[in-house]
């Protein structure tokens, strides 16, 4: 099993720096024909752009509706793909070790089922408080989408903090207070079942 999720990952890895590669080599070519390296109806320039185009015209689109320059989006696309490359591998490599550990305690005792269980859930509410704290700064919505799980995850935490907290001005330190919590608090229940 172990030889399969290593082939897999150099499968994945592959893929991933071959799509890396090729939106490089877009977000180059569209630069050199802007910065007149390249005429843009010579071959290279066309056969790039015939080819870019399902993937870079609505990244285009979507740049004019924000009143950016469609011109930048070859470089979102790279951007996109690398950013959402890391994100694939280290998803793929979390469900790699999470099956791992699932295969491994298949005889474990309850009691080690309940330190996994309990390790499993305070994971998921911290990553709850990141994935709001993120959100926060890029606009998501708490009421769709991935911010609204994330919210309701950690609501019962996070408001009563920020209710008893003083201001600190615009810094919001509630997320922050609550995270040392869970931290706190997971370290005491896994004290209290050693």
């Amino acid at each position: 099993m172990a030889q399969v999720a290593a082939l897999l990952d150099l499968l994945l890895r592959s893929l991933i720096l071959a799509a890396a590669v090729a939106a490089g080599l877009v977000a180059l070519t569209h630069w050199a024909v802007r910065s007149q390296y390249l005429q843009p109806f010579s071959g290279w320039p066309r056969l790039m752009r015939r080819l870019s185009d399902p993937l870079v015209v609505p990244i285009e689109r979507r740049l004019v509706r924000l009143g950016r320059n469609p011109q930048e989006a070859p470089f979102w696309l790279f951007g996109a793909v690398v950013i959402g490359g890391i994100l694939l591998l280290s998803l793929s490599r979390w469900l790699m070790g999470f099956a791992f550990t699932i295969a491994a305690l298949r005889d474990a005792s309850p009691a080690v089922w309940l330190r996994f269980g309990l390790g499993l859930v305070f994971n998921v509410l911290i990553l709850a408080l990141m994935v709001r704290v993120l959100g926060s700064w890029f606009g998501l919505s708490r009421y769709r989408g991935v911010g609204r799980p994330a919210w309701l995850l950690t609501d019962w935490l996070v408001e009563p903090i920020r209710r008893r907290l003083p201001p600190f001005g615009p810094l919001d330190l509630s997320p922050l207070v609550a995270y040392f919590a869970l931290v706190l608090l997971r370290a005491l229940v896994f004290s209290l079942l050693a």
